[in-house]
């Protein structure tokens, strides 16, 4: 079974009408990942032995008997759940992530864990201990990261819908780069109980797929309380798909020039002609400014890295995961088992981390940061007193080749510019494919004020209903 030119909607109503069977789509699933995983590397673990849920009912759950694919950060009862590292190598989990419990209560298909960069830590997925991921669209090029395995799962037709997380543009940046949709809600709209923790305040789980309604009817089934995870509203979700099909006549769009200064060529082209097809159908445009986006990125990974040095001290050789042999004492375990464990850019974001919280640079690193990231928040709001949505580009550029940039950490670090100010201010946003550029996809960012992922949904299923995107199929996937 090739997902290319399936959504849950026809998947649905062949399940409901019994033209298709549930089990039977669980073994092509898995056929066709073992078939066309060899070139592309998507996943970690697949669940050959796949058996959909029982008493399946299509009409009450549209998920029912649908195959998802589940970033390997997502803990899974029973499931090898790795984060991508060497840490986590046999790690078993004995409970289900609030998302996967939500999912299992909707009938959906679990068939693996997807590949990412080690702990969530990466935007090109090649800081994964089980090797670097293609895209899809051209096998030299990386799929961006740190969900770059759920993005290629999709793009390539291996699942119809995945679960990424998204820290500081890990579910948007690979959604452009491989042509597909990819929406992070907003901090608080979706369980984080069951994530493996990077950074705590900036984390957020979200939903990678080929159609725009494909992602609404999954947040539809995970979003909501839970009383494993305190940051979790209690507001009541809406229906996502209700926001599907309308038209964006009147809709207040803002364009923060800076968001456009910093593309340039046919990637800027390609997102300008999104926001004048916008505007020719009726859309209000105003061009804005985000005046601290030149701040973002040193905000964003003094935090981050802080958060992840905290979070990451339970890995000590001692509770779970990986343990170094010929050790001699207690210290020498810790040190050994994390030098071993951890892959270079973990190692490299807890030392950034620890060096920014200790005593002699809280004030001027950490405290700092957290000033900067209240004025973030504050520059969108003035922006949504006004406006309904935010949109512009994703990325500077499209898909970068594999190894071109892993040895220059600062070059990669600075390709999130336009991603990390969603997860500092914690409103949701998303990617939809909006053109190719040298016969690689862009992603053109929609972004709404908190709790308002409707209006994303109103405006990235008009653009993906203008352009038709999800026609076109992946070069790098033609025989």
């Amino acid at each position: 079974m090739n997902y290319l030119n399936e959504n849950i909607d026809s998947l649905n109503k062949k399940l409901a009408s019994g033209e298709l069977s549930a089990d039977q789509l669980a073994k092509d699933t898995v056929a066709n990942i073992k078939d066309t995983d060899e070139k592309i590397n998507a996943w970690i673990t697949v669940d050959e032995d796949v058996k959909p849920s029982e008493n399946l009912d299509f009409n009450k759950n549209k998920l029912a008997g649908i195959p998802i694919g589940i970033k390997d950060n997502i803990i899974t009862n029973g499931t090898l759940t790795t984060a991508a590292s060497h840490m986590l190598y046999n790690y078993m989990p004995m409970y289900d992530a609030t998302v996967i419990k939500k999912l299992k209560d909707a009938q959906a298909t679990f068939v693996g864990k997807t590949n990412m960069d080690e702990f969530a830590m990466g935007s090109s997925t090649e800081h994964s201990y089980y090797g670097a991921t293609h895209n899809p669209w051209n096998l030299d090029k990386v799929p961006g990261g740190s969900s770059g395995g759920s993005a290629a799962a999709v793009a390539s037709g291996q699942v119809v819908a995945a679960l990424g997380s998204d820290t500081g543009g890990s579910i948007r940046q690979p959604a452009a780069f491989n042509g597909i949709f990819g929406i992070k809600p907003t901090y608080g709209r979706v369980s984080r109980w069951g994530l493996i923790a990077f950074s705590s305040s900036l984390d957020q789980i979200g939903v990678m797929s080929k159609r725009v309604k494909d992602s609404a009817e999954v947040l539809n089934v995970i979003s909501g309380g839970d009383v494993h995870d305190s940051t979790v509203s209690q507001r009541e979700v809406p229906d996502f798909t209700k926001f599907i099909g309308k038209d964006v006549k009147g809709l207040k769009v803002a364009v923060p020039k800076e968001y456009m200064d910093a593309v340039e060529g046919e990637v800027r082209d390609v997102i300008q002609k999104q926001i004048d097809m916008l505007e020719e159908n009726g859309a209000i445009i105003n061009e804005v400014s985000l005046p601290h986006t030149k701040y973002v990125v040193p905000t964003y990974y003094i935090i981050a890295s802080s958060e992840a040095s905290s979070n990451l001290q339970r890995y000590d050789g001692i509770r779970y995961g990986y343990r170094a042999k010929d050790t001699k004492n207690l210290l020498d375990v810790y040190v050994k088992s994390r030098s071993e464990g951890f892959g270079n850019e973990v190692k490299r974001r807890i030392m950034l981390g620890s060096f920014a919280l200790s005593a002699g640079s809280y004030d001027k690193f950490f405290r700092q940061a957290a000033k900067v990231r209240t004025l973030i928040c504050e520059d969108f709001d003035k922006i949504f007193a006004e406006n309904d949505v935010v949109v512009g580009p994703v990325t500077t550029t499209p898909a970068f080749g594999i190894g071109e940039e892993i040895s220059d950490p600062i070059k990669m670090y600075n390709n999130d510019i336009l991603t990390i100010s969603a997860n500092l201010a914690g409103i949701p946003a998303a990617s939809v494919p909006a053109g190719l550029v040298n016969g690689m996809p862009v992603g053109f960012q929609v972004m709404a004020k908190r709790f308002d992922e409707g209006s994303i949904f109103q405006v990235a299923d008009f653009v993906e209903r203008k352009n038709k995107f999800y026609e076109k199929t992946p070069t790098g996937m033609e025989d």
